[in-house]
């Protein structure tokens, strides 16, 4: 059984989550005005210092758009978004993201996962494709849930770095929460043996220099969660 360390907000933190959360909830909809900073901050008990920078961490998450002189309002995340207000809406959906909003987080990663096999199969030295398998075998040797989700997110990263892409590793560090999340979801439905196995066949179609394979291997896995026997919808 796992057990998380326990810590608390800061005031800012709780202000930010209590905005985000209203938002993502509907009760806050998109384009509404939120009230002044003084009005918040004698309402809510906090310092209007809190308040700004509260509003400056949720603009930059894409939920909030500032226009001086004008107010404060709530952005339309949906279109206008970016990784962080990807990564906050997966944290607070947990495991009530739809199959629609998986879906479109599966068929991004079905692409970046064609680049980087096909590039690594194309133009990685031997022993960068063998230096592979230290990290397959962690994810093997992994205890908990926690650590093979961290040790398979080591392996992909790792075979971002080894395709050339000086841009890729940089996008897989970018999609880190949400692809963990996936995976620590598909972990506690089907086990981590499962998640392993899925690393395993990847890493032998690189090994085998096989891109059609490699292709095969990462479509088969992405469909079963979506429509086959591993759904995490």
């Amino acid at each position: 059984m796992e057990f998380q360390k326990l810590s608390a907000l800061s005031l800012k933190e709780m202000f930010i989550c209590q905005i985000r959360d209203m938002i993502l909830s509907g009760h806050l909809p998109v384009g509404s005005k939120l009230p002044p900073e003084r009005e918040l901050s004698k309402q809510m008990q906090v310092s209007r210092a809190v308040i700004n920078g509260g509003f400056a961490e949720l603009e930059k998450q894409g939920f909030l758009d500032i226009y001086p002189r004008q107010g404060v309002f709530v952005a339309d995340y949906g279109k206008n978004g970016n990784i962080n207000t990807l990564n906050a809406i997966m944290e607070y959906h947990g495991d009530t993201l739809g199959k629609s909003q998986i879906y479109s987080i599966l068929e991004v990663r079905r692409a970046l996962e064609h680049l980087a096999t096909d590039s690594v199969i194309k133009n990685a030295a031997d022993e960068d494709i063998l230096g592979l398998e230290g990290l397959l075998e962690e994810v093997a040797a992994a205890k908990s849930i926690q650590e093979t989700v961290s040790a398979t997110f080591s392996f992909h990263h790792r075979l971002s770095v080894i395709s050339g892409n000086s841009i890729m590793p940089l996008i897989y560090i970018s999609f880190e929460p949400v692809v963990t999340q996936l995976w620590k979801r598909f972990c506690h439905r089907y086990g981590k043996e499962a998640l392993y196995d899925s690393v395993l066949c990847l890493y032998k179609c690189v090994k085998e220099r096989d891109i059609e394979a490699a292709r095969r291997c990462t479509d088969k896995r992405l469909d079963d969660a979506l429509e086959g026997e591993h759904q995490i919808y």
